[in-house]
């Protein structure tokens, strides 16, 4: 069987994003818009991929920068989807350069929050990719820094965007659930190999991965009040394609128990060493990855949070589970940017709040803190919950 890595996955993917992309500029140049938001990549590796086919189509935004410490990859994405567009091989440079109005941050993780923080003081708006920053307090100031600048910042993942989470939320909401006890959640694969920084200090599993499962879980049941955790490195060493073994410093391996009001409690699993033959080929993946049971009802995430299959719901003692809301409604996991963006053009408040952002940062921490001090340890963020109400809303 041919297997694809996580990096072609994205590659292919996106390349063949944007050969849909270009095929429909016409139509889309047909669309005429009084203001357009500038936007600015900075990151230009695989997952760039993917956000720059999401970036062009929309007649909102205009991608006019892009940026790699690695210049030559600035030049190349520029050149494959005939962006257009200025191309820097640093921060400062960008920032010096040609106007834009929002950061797109999809660099290493590591240096997020320095990235996020110098456009921040330029006036610029951000999205970033995870994790925003590397602690909750310097995610904290990044928010801080944004509003006595009245700057917007987010960050991914974009899981509440989906059909899927909607549908979960509003079962619960309406109490179809019954009363709710425990869920969990999963994600893993056999660890990236194209870039060191994954297994570098404040890398890891949980920021790569297991944000996922966290946004998605405290979206649905509510914000986490404590957290204990156990984490590990099952391997001590990893290849890395451009520069040989690396020495891992980071959690490969993470089990993650959360607490939630009404003593509902969660679980999620994550790490670099689990093996999964569909890899990151979603989109016929027919197990679930998230589960949550009541009294009354279970129901399971098909596919993952960031690509949603369907929703199976177990809610009767004689009758087989059913599998409902297999429709994407066109959701990515990385339209964030876009969605974003547009929401500063059309002054909305879009579904991905920065404050759910934080508190999953701040998860991520704690869970690093019990791990080591094998205690169970408190959490002080939290975000509005539920993400979007459904009570007393008509059907």
């Amino acid at each position: 069987m041919n297997t694809i890595s996580r990096k072609q996955f994205l590659y292919n993917s996106g390349a063949a994003s944007a050969a849909l992309l270009l095929s429909s500029l016409e139509s889309w140049a047909s669309v005429h818009t009084e203001k357009k938001l500038r936007i600015a990549v900075i990151g230009c590796g695989s997952v760039s991929n993917r956000y720059i086919p999401q970036l062009l189509s929309s007649p909102l935004l205009e991608l006019v920068s892009l940026c790699d410490i690695k210049y030559e990859r600035a030049v190349a994405q520029n050149q494959l989807y005939k962006v257009n567009a200025a191309t820097y091989p640093n921060i400062d440079e960008q920032l010096n350069g040609v106007a834009f109005d929002m950061l797109v941050t999809l660099t290493d993780m590591q240096v997020h929050g320095a990235i996020n923080k110098k456009a921040l003081l330029a006036g610029k708006h951000v999205w970033s990719e995870k994790p925003l920053a590397n602690t909750y307090r310097e995610g904290r100031a990044l928010l801080d820094l944004a509003q006595s600048k009245q700057l917007k910042i987010w960050g991914a993942p974009a899981v509440v965007n989906s059909p899927q989470f909607a549908f979960m939320s509003r079962m619960i909401q309406e109490g179809k659930l019954g009363r709710i006890a425990s869920a969990h959640g999963q994600y893993g694969h056999t660890g990236p190999t194209w870039s060191a920084f994954f297994y570098e200090k404040d890398g890891g599993s949980m920021p790569d991965l297991g944000v996922y499962n966290m946004a998605t879980l405290t979206g649905l049941l509510g914000p986490a009040t404590s957290v204990m955790a156990m984490t590990s490195i099952i391997n001590p060493e990893r290849k890395i394609d451009d520069i040989g073994l690396v020495k891992v410093a980071a959690e490969d391996n993470a089990h993650v128990l959360l607490e939630h009001q009404k003593g509902i409690i969660s679980h999620i699993m994550c790490g670099f060493n689990y093996f999964d033959p569909h890899g990151h080929e979603a989109a016929n993946q027919t197990l679930h990855t998230i589960q949550i049971f009541g009294d009354k009802a279970n129901i399971r995430l098909i596919g993952y949070d960031w690509e949603t299959n369907g929703v199976m719901v177990d809610d009767s003692w004689d009758k087989p589970p059913r599998l409902v809301c297999t429709d994407k409604g066109g959701y990515e996991w990385q339209e964030g940017a876009r969605v974003t963006g547009e929401s500063i053009v059309n002054n909305t408040v879009p579904k991905i709040n920065i404050e759910h952002a934080l508190h999953v940062l701040e998860i991520i921490e704690a869970a690093r803190k019990s791990s080591v001090s094998g205690k169970k340890i408190k959490l002080e963020s939290s975000f509005t919950w539920p993400i979007v109400s459904y009570l007393n809303h008509s059907s």
